[in-house]
């Protein structure tokens, strides 16, 4: 009998021999950017307790960020962008920052230079 397509697992070495690309050859010709997320976000607990609306803010502040972590869209273009309201983006940048994963220098009519940065991700348990 034939194994279901639809419920058997391939094994290690057949996910392995299908990879497009060896870790030696580079995926791209013309790097001009690359962004990463750090793999303590889902080691230590952080996406559990994060919001759809948190990880989606984050995503696009990583996505954004230049090579310090700052990113210099404003509200407005990261709600178009990402389709929160002005609330969920308030709520969701608010308990990011209470993560300590990101700060912000919020722009007003005051400060036309607002931005957010991403800040290394911590322990939970400090």
């Amino acid at each position: 009998m034939l194994p279901n397509p639809r419920t058997a697992r391939p094994t290690e070495t057949q996910c392995y021999a299908k990879l497009p690309y060896s870790a030696t050859q580079p995926r791209q010709k013309d790097q001009r950017s690359f962004a990463w997320i750090d793999h303590r976000l889902l080691r230590q607990g952080y996406l559990e307790g994060m919001s759809r609306h948190d990880q989606a803010l984050y995503l696009f502040l990583a996505l954004a960020a230049v090579r310090d972590g700052v990113s210099f869209y404003r509200k407005e273009k990261i709600c178009d962008q990402i389709g929160l309201d002005r609330r969920e983006f308030e709520v969701a940048r608010r308990r990011l920052v209470e993560f300590k994963l990101v700060a912000c220098e919020p722009y007003d009519a005051s400060n036309a230079n607002g931005f957010n940065q991403l800040l290394p991700v911590a322990s939970l348990s400090s």
